[in-house]
């Protein structure tokens, strides 16, 4: 009998990236009689995981919530907290390569990873989308309430239907784009109530625009580059922050941040360095949390997690800063919900149609006998 073959974490990643369909049904379709864990166990697994991810998911934007917008810290220095993130992910990479080298591969499966200028040259264009999206994310963060942020970055699927016309030629269902349309039409509505109750920032809109924008062009571009370091999102992970790294100081120089930190007052105290490394340990874990979860479940099912988790995270902001929001507030986030959780379904549905038709046998001739 074959032994199970282990699926690594950059090979999951990756089938996710591409869209592909549950990455354990294909490892094993080509084993015989392989033995399945109970139903309880599944479930506890499951249960588990995704739990670890909306748990890891919800604190990460609270405490850059905390870092990057909290009264009681007062740091303006948006670009240092980003450019400290992706720095203790870099130690982390390198480190976790240090110690896989150290110990057998059945206790810890981590790519080798050593800086190669070239391989770093070749991901620098994704560096700067990266850059881009992790950066303007915060930013929307930072001028937008918690409660406020999913359907401020709510674009995202929008622009994945756009960005793969323009740049892919690929062309959406008609089911598809009204399910966009749902989004955009819960999008204008959740601005136009943020207006009405005083709390709108045109800032953090259009920082929340660009952050849609760049995550839909990393997702394209990623699959572009992962060849050039041998397709570990791990590799990709460590270039991709590394040259984030260099890139931030000329900004953190122009805006004036350098200037900003030496004015902080809490720059001495342990807590403060505390709670930053803590947001780079969590931005590291997400990574690895949503792997584990497209591994137990699905990328289809991975994504509804992520649509049920923005729900839960908006209610758990407005009782936590107790908000009061209008009925039309809430009908907007369930827009943006709706239409995210719809756009999900139809394309599940359609990959699994498409994977469901017959692959003509390259050998057999049409009927017209050509």
């Amino acid at each position: 009998m074959m032994n199970r073959v282990q699926l690594k974490r950059s090979g999951i990643l990756k089938m996710a990236l591409s869209g592909s369909s549950d990455p354990l049904l294909q490892q094993e379709e080509g084993e015989v009689g392989s033995k399945q864990p109970s139903f309880l166990l599944r479930a506890v697994r499951i249960a588990t995981v995704v739990s670890l991810y909306w748990f890891i998911s919800i604190t990460m934007v609270f405490l850059n919530k905390y870092l990057l917008g909290s009264p009681s810290l007062r740091l303006d220095a948006p670009l240092f907290v980003t450019f400290y993130q992706c720095f203790v992910t870099v130690l982390i990479c390198k480190g976790l390569s240090l110690l896989a080298s150290c110990c057998p591969s059945n206790y810890l499966d981590f790519p080798s990873i050593r800086m190669d200028l070239k391989v770093s040259r070749s991901v620098l264009p994704l560096s700067v989308v990266f850059i881009g999206m992790i950066t303007f994310n915060n930013l929307c963060l930072k001028y937008v309430g918690v409660a406020f942020y999913n359907v401020g970055r709510s674009l995202t699927t929008v622009f994945n239907v756009l960005l793969s016309y323009l740049l892919l030629k690929q062309t959406t269902s008609l089911y598809a784009l009204l399910a966009c349309g749902v989004i955009i039409g819960g999008f204008w509505l959740g601005i136009d109530q943020e207006g009405a109750e005083g709390t709108l920032s045109w800032a953090g809109i259009v920082f929340g625009i660009l952050a849609s924008l760049c995550v839909s062009l990393n997702a394209i571009y990623t699959k572009k580059v992962l060849p050039a370091v041998d397709s570990s999102i791990w590799r990709l992970t460590f270039y991709n922050n590394i040259n984030a790294c260099v890139l931030f100081l000329p900004f953190m120089l122009l805006s004036g941040e350098f200037q900003t930190l030496y004015h902080f007052d809490k720059l001495g105290s342990l807590y403060f360095w505390g709670m930053m490394t803590l947001s780079g340990l969590f931005g590291f874990a997400i990574g690895y949390v949503t792997g584990l979860q497209i591994k137990f479940t699905s990328p289809l099912t991975h994504n509804v997690s992520g649509t049920a988790k923005a729900c839960a995270q908006t209610v758990l902001a407005v009782c936590y800063y107790e908000e009061t929001k209008s009925f039309l507030w809430w009908t907007s986030n369930m827009m943006v919900l709706g239409g995210s959780f719809a756009y999900t379904w139809v394309k599940g549905l359609e990959m699994k149609k498409v994977q469901e038709e017959p692959v003509p046998k390259a050998n057999e001739k049409s009927e017209t006998g050509v």
